[in-house]
């Protein structure tokens, strides 16, 4: 019977070894499970994430500039950053157009990719070689030109989205609009000022990858969207822009001048062009020197147009009246011994304020402006924008050099009467006579018209309007200034527009060379049109031309191409009635 037992007890004992041994293994499998689903599962879920899926910035588009018609100045264009992972490219295969392997890994995939990249296929290659999960292949590849790679199907290669600058007209404000560098920030003009206003806010965003480092169409794809930066509108003609520019150009190589600039504002002080000759184009900029903005950030002696300052502070301080006689000889010595001549030999003469500023005369602007205290003086300069920036948003730009009357000396006191001794720049002594075509009331110059930030519209800070003079003084300097354009004897005949009535004033200043002689001169026209009913003020200066001096026929004639277009782009109908000056001399009235 103990055998029998034995034999029969033997395979229940194999039969509970075998179950416990199953036990075993499914406890040793369950607490795997365990290990991998509840402790080491995150990590392990996060590496696969990590090892299956990329992450990319997403560049926010930097904001758009547009003139005051909403055409584009300033954009940007999307296009592409090649990347690559070269833990992927080993598993690449080139096939034929029968899908027979032509060739394997970077060698191959650097023969298909040059000719699309532009690039030399050993150097590309030698940079598809290696552990690094993200290297830059090329930048702003076209989308055109990405299609065609992506449809190549080579592992590891993808692509991230970026944007281009571009100037769609050219150099037209190239000066004004600057460009940006190579990390896409602004570099020159108002790209560079206004930076902050059209970067745009980077996005993040990951995409899940394939097996070979491609993007899978229907992987998930989560992040953070991109915001566009502030579109910024300007106060600037498009079409007058680029014709001043083209007047002022020509004007600088028919007379030989170091440079040349002109300003159109409108009467609410909006700047309709800010040109400058020999403008950089922001498209390649490598190419060109570029000098900046002269209109604003170079200075010179107002000249001639500055007698109209005095004049008009006589006015309305009640000192001069038109058609009050003021004797003008063509020398005349000061209380302190200092001589002054008028530009052309004459008799001794009286003229009318009318005829001193027709003629430009010296000698009587000086006999005008001594009769108000230097003080009085110097308050309506300051009033009227000399000496401080105009806060245009624009960088560099110069206040002008303006000296308190404590610090002028004896010969200095007399030359700021007359323009000299003294330096603005050009947008500076176009607002002199902004003001007088807007009632006296002086506008600070805008060229910002105002900011969209995704649909939030934003105004730019300005300055206040200024009551500077009466209405019936800006109403009778603009007929005195007529005379300088319409009447025979006025020095600014060439500036006279066919069917409009122009008020304006010429300059011709003497200035200090690098030897501290008056070697340099300066040429400029600025006047209004149409005098009757102002809409325009144009002011044109040529830098030490090589070729005349006068700013009656040298920047005269600029001023009547410029302003004429302006007209009849702007659509300002003709002048009503004929000019109605007052007379020159005492004589006549």
């Amino acid at each position: 019977m103990s055998n029998a037992f034995t034999r029969v007890g033997q395979p229940e004992k194999r039969q509970s070894a075998l179950l416990v041994a199953l036990l075993v293994v499914v406890l040793a499998i369950s607490a795997r499970l365990v290990y991998v689903q509840m402790i080491a599962g995150p990590s392990l879920a996060a590496a696969a994430e990590r090892e299956y899926t990329r992450t990319y910035t997403e560049h926010g588009a930097r904001g758009d500039i547009v003139d005051a018609n909403g055409n584009v100045l300033a954009t940007s264009v999307q296009t592409y950053r090649i990347v690559v992972d070269q833990r992927f490219v080993p598993e690449y295969r080139a096939r034929d157009d029968e899908g027979e392997v032509v060739g394997y890994g970077a060698a191959a995939a650097a023969e298909r990719l040059a000719p699309l990249l532009d690039a030399d296929p050993n150097d590309l290659g030698a940079r598809l070689v290696g552990d690094d999960g993200y290297v830059v292949l090329a930048r702003h590849v076209a989308p055109e030109v990405w299609r065609e790679i992506a449809a190549l199907n080579i592992a590891g290669i993808s692509a991230e989205e970026t944007f281009e600058r571009v100037y769609p007209n050219g150099n037209t404000a190239g000066q004004i609009l600057g460009w940006v560098n190579a990390e896409g920030d602004g570099a020159a003009g108002l790209e560079s000022s206004l930076n902050n206003r059209l970067l745009g806010t980077d996005g993040e965003f990951s995409v899940q990858i394939g097996a070979q480092g491609q993007v899978i169409p229907t992987g998930q794809r989560t992040g953070t969207p991109a915001q566009p930066g502030c579109t910024v509108q300007l106060t600037i003609d498009t079409d007058l822009q680029h014709f001043s520019q083209n007047v002022i150009d020509e004007a600088v190589d028919t007379y030989g001048a170091e440079w040349g600039a002109a300003v159109v504002l409108d009467r609410d002080g909006n700047i309709l062009t800010l040109a400058d000759s020999d403008v950089v184009d922001p498209n390649d900029p490598d190419t060109s020197r570029y000098t900046g903005a002269h209109s604003i950030q170079d200075v010179y002696d107002p000249g001639s147009t500055g007698k109209v300052l005095t004049v008009l502070s006589a006015l309305e301080e009640g000192e001069v009246t038109p058609t009050s006689a003021v004797e003008d000889p063509y020398e005349l010595t000061t209380e302190n011994g200092q001589v002054f001549h008028d530009h052309t030999w004459h008799e001794d003469q009286v003229l009318t304020t009318t005829g001193v500023l027709a003629h430009s005369a010296n000698t009587g602007t000086v006999n005008i402006g001594s009769q108000l205290s230097d003080e009085t003086r110097y308050e309506y300069m300051r009033l009227l924008g000399w000496g401080e920036q105009s806060g245009i948003a624009m960088p560099g730009e110069t206040a002008g050099i303006l000296e308190h009357p404590d610090q002028w000396d004896g010969r200095q006191r007399y030359t700021t009467m007359f323009g000299q001794g003294l330096s603005v720049n050009l947008l500076q002594n176009t607002g002199v006579f902004a003001t007088i075509a807007n009632d006296g009331v002086h506008m600070p110059p805008q060229l910002v018209e105002g900011y969209d930030c995704n649909g939030e519209e934003i105004e730019p800070e300005r300055g206040e309007p200024v009551r500077v003079v009466s209405e019936d003084s800006s109403a009778q300097m603009i007929r005195m200034l007529e005379s300088v354009v319409a009447s025979e004897e006025g020095t600014g005949t060439h500036a006279a527009i066919d069917g409009y009535r122009v008020a304006g004033k010429t300059g011709t200043a003497q200035m200090p060379g690098d030897d501290g002689q008056l070697t340099e001169v300066a040429a400029s026209f600025v006047g209004i049109a149409p005098a009757d009913d102002p809409a325009i003020t144009v002011g044109v200066v040529m830098y030490n031309p090589s070729s005349g001096i006068y700013g009656g026929t040298i920047a005269a004639p600029a001023f009547q191409e410029i302003a004429s277009f302006a007209l009849q782009s702007l659509g300002v109908p003709p002048s009503g009635e004929p000019a109605d000056p007052y007379p020159l001399t005492p004589d006549e009235s």
